[in-house]
């Protein structure tokens, strides 16, 4: 009992000291910008991209586009898998132009240069014409370093880079719990956006929009009595900074404020979620906060037998509070109980003042379940088909939360081109977005984050 109990504690993470970045508006805007930050960061940082259940065979590829580089990620004969970039090494063309499919070989369609799943240069025709001897045998796919973790496929250009458990530092260990690596997605949706890469991760650095931009709050407003799932509150939410340049943010989750009817009975949504964990709505009327330790002690209490078998890992505030991550350089998650809010934002190949930009779900899949997983998305069957949909912005609905987001976005990329932004004067709940442009900084300057040091203090509690 003791030992299940220390494994479901919250870790702490260092404290890390600030230089006071003013974040002008011109890193936004900046083509010269943006060059370094291709040549000096994103070229030497681990990247997520693909997800190993899209390769369930051998020969079963990926590919992924990330600023101007196409990567190809292929399932191998032994299981494992490799990255490549998505270019022959004849005459430059791409091998593919697809998101996913399977190969015996890739063969180019310039000139049927043929390239096995490994890499190996397996055919060219005339062979015996090239000066430099038979080219086969010799040339091979151009390979990137390449990591698996979480179920996903995770690859870095730099071939000197550290190990990807090294680069995620508290991540890895934080995540091992919920047994990611078996989730389905049912959300996957991507479109363009006219921001910079950076105001997408600004805005999942921080939760001090949230009152205002998704719950209707203002200045008149009690921003601890709005409608929501989640405490806004900034002193009742944790913010920690880790040594490798990633950050997590808990909010507590769960709880009924702001649900209730004016005697006090508790409102949809939260009565149907007290309903699915075997609890009656009416035993908390006149009292909604109760509510959140309530859902914890009967997901722990009911989630084994109906197949949640990650809750026994997970500590007692991850069974209803947001576990908010934001992985540098360009990955924001919510982690729920059981749900993945997948966000990242890649950089345009030419354009600083635009990005691509996916939101994607995934959920748990416990064997007992048959009812409909729920997403911010909306509700959705089990097992169902959830292919991915790539779209113009504007042309359907990212999910109103998210909609709301990318109206801040494309409003804030215009102020970054206004001389009468000199730069930010930050809130100290704003302090990830300071840390991530300071990263980015080092990154350019030559400079990496030290790896975590030996820091395992617990903290009971959020």
């Amino acid at each position: 009992m003791a030992e299940a109990k220390s494994r479901r504690e919250i870790t702490s993470w260092p404290q890390q000291k600030l230089r006071g970045h003013s974040i002008p508006g011109w890193r936004y805007t900046s083509k010269e910008f943006a060059e370094q930050e291709w040549e000096q960061m994103w070229t030497k940082v681990w990247l997520l991209l693909g997800r190993e259940s899209e390769l369930p065979h051998y020969g079963d590829w990926q590919m992924e586009e990330v600023g101007p580089e196409s990567i190809i990620m292929v399932r191998q004969e032994d299981g494992s898998v490799k990255a490549f970039y998505n270019v022959c090494q004849h005459r430059g063309n791409p091998l593919v132009d697809d998101e996913k499919g399977s190969v015996k070989r890739f063969v180019c369609k310039y000139h049927s240069w043929a390239f096995m799943p490994d890499g190996e240069l397996n055919f060219a025709p005339d062979r015996h014409d090239f000066p430099d001897g038979d080219p086969c045998g010799k040339v091979r796919l151009e390979e990137l370093r390449c990591e698996t973790f979480a179920g996903f496929i995770w690859v870095n250009m730099d071939p000197d880079c550290v190990s990807l458990r090294e680069y995620l530092g508290p991540i890895w260990d934080d995540w091992s719990r919920w047994e990611i690596d078996k989730w389905k997605r049912y959300v996957g949706l991507t479109t363009t956006l006219p921001c910079n890469w950076k105001v997408v991760l600004d805005n999942f650095n921080e939760s001090y929009h949230v009152p205002t931009v998704h719950l209707g709050a203002n200045i008149k407003t009690n921003r601890r009595k709005v409608f929501a799932n989640v405490n806004t509150n900034v002193d009742e939410t944790r913010f920690d900074l880790s040594d490798e340049g990633h950050n997590r943010m808990i909010m507590e989750g769960g709880y009924a404020a702001g649900q209730t009817d004016k005697l006090g009975n508790i409102l949809e949504p939260m009565a149907s979620t007290l309903r699915f964990w075997e609890l009656d709505p009416a035993d908390f009327k006149g009292r909604p906060d109760d509510t959140r330790l309530a859902l914890q002690k009967a997901k722990r209490e009911v989630g084994a037998k109906r197949g949640y078998t990650h809750y026994d890992n997970l500590p007692d505030e991850a069974l209803t509070d947001a576990f908010h991550y934001t992985l540098f350089p360009n990955f924001a998650v919510s982690v729920w109980a059981d749900g993945f809010h997948f966000l990242r934002a890649r950089p345009h190949p030419t354009d600083p003042e635009q990005c691509v930009f996916d939101n994607w779900w995934y959920c748990s899949q416990p064997e007992g379940e048959k009812g409909p997983v729920s997403t911010m998305i909306g509700e959705f069957k089990r097992n169902a088909e959830n292919p991915h949909i790539v779209f113009k912005l504007g042309e359907r609905s990212m999910g109103k939360t998210i909609d709301e987001d990318i109206a801040v976005f494309v409003r804030q990329q215009t102020g970054f081109r206004s001389r009468g932004f000199k730069g930010v004067y930050l809130a100290a709940q704003e302090n990830r977005i300071r840390r991530y442009h300071e990263l980015i900084d080092d990154y350019i300057e030559g400079r990496r984050p030290l790896p975590a040091k030996s820091k395992k203090k617990v903290v009971r509690g959020v």
